[in-house]
């Protein structure tokens, strides 16, 4: 087992305070981690962590206007353009070396979004339970919602249609929408309880996202950048799940346009492996990050 050291502060980054924190294996294998939400906290991605154990420098931080990081004024400022750009200040201030950068879910999308620009800085990507595209996610998603029981679906149109995102009824057929499809656990574990505290406290995931998951109507509503994914070059690692409300067939479209890529599909998760099946997923990304420093 490699000594680790851990190291947590704030970068200043466009006049904010991003809050990182880096679990250091004195290695040259850097992992860089993209949180989802937009506006969630890294913690819920901290099984990641583990990873360090094996001689991999694991970099976690809070997006703007996420967890403990300040969040701009501006709201101009709340698109992935600007988070692509934080995510390459955070890059050159921790690490000012290539990076492999891992998004999960929105952070997917902001790796993805990243790695269009910036693939110089990339010796691999890895897009977990994400998306090229906002608005085919969104008409997945109300494929699931198809499929949900009557009295569920039926809420949440209802609910929908007269904009009472907060009827006691449409929050339960969301939440019986997340059991099924975000993470399929009985009991939460904290740190996920944790970022979605974060989510829910912060404004972000109102301004870029909306209301709830699958009804998108902030910043992001209209991004989608599948037609660009050819020219990405660096090996990709695309990682979903059989129940994922971001599902197989976004990681199918996103594996078919990036050619030097590789697709897992983990039968037992939806949009949380990292907690479904810890283990298999902590093996896979580490097999591939190996792969690539051979």
């Amino acid at each position: 087992m490699h000594q680790v050291h851990i190291r947590e502060g704030f970068l200043h980054i466009y006049g904010l305070r991003i809050y990182f924190k880096l679990y250091d294996a004195s290695s040259r294998i850097n992992l860089m981690v993209l949180h989802g939400g937009p506006g969630a906290s890294h913690d819920y991605l901290l099984p990641l962590a583990e990873l360090s154990n094996y001689g991999i420098n694991v970099l976690f931080y809070d997006q703007f206007g996420s967890g403990r990081s300040d969040e701009p004024s501006d709201l101009s400022k709340y698109t992935v353009d600007y988070g692509v750009e934080e995510a390459e200040e955070v890059r050159k201030q921790i690490f000012n070396d290539k990076v492999v950068m891992l998004g999960h879910s929105y952070g997917g999308m902001l790796a993805l979004a990243y790695a269009l620009k910036y693939q110089d800085n990339l010796v691999g990507l890895i897009v977990s339970n994400g998306l090229s595209s906002v608005p085919l996610t969104v008409q997945e998603m109300r494929r699931l919602i198809e499929e949900l029981p009557e009295k569920y679906r039926n809420a949440i149109k209802r609910y929908e249609q007269v904009q009472d995102y907060q009827n006691p009824e449409y929050l339960e057929a969301v939440q019986y929408f997340y059991r099924q499809h975000v993470i399929r656990l009985d009991e939460l574990p904290e740190p996920v309880k944790v970022s979605f505290e974060y989510a829910q406290k912060r404004r972000t995931y109102a301004i870029m996202n909306g209301p709830n998951e699958f009804t998108i109507t902030g910043t992001i509503k209209d991004f989608d950048i599948t037609d660009q994914l050819h020219k990405i070059r660096v090996p990709t690692l695309i990682i979903t799940g059989k129940y994922d409300e971001v599902t197989p067939r976004i990681a199918e479209i996103m594996h078919s346009r990036i050619r030097n890529s590789r697709l897992v599909l983990f039968e037992n998760s939806s949009h949380m492996p990292m907690w479904e099946e810890k283990d298999k997923y902590l093996a896979v990304i580490r097999d591939f990050i190996f792969e690539l420093y051979k």
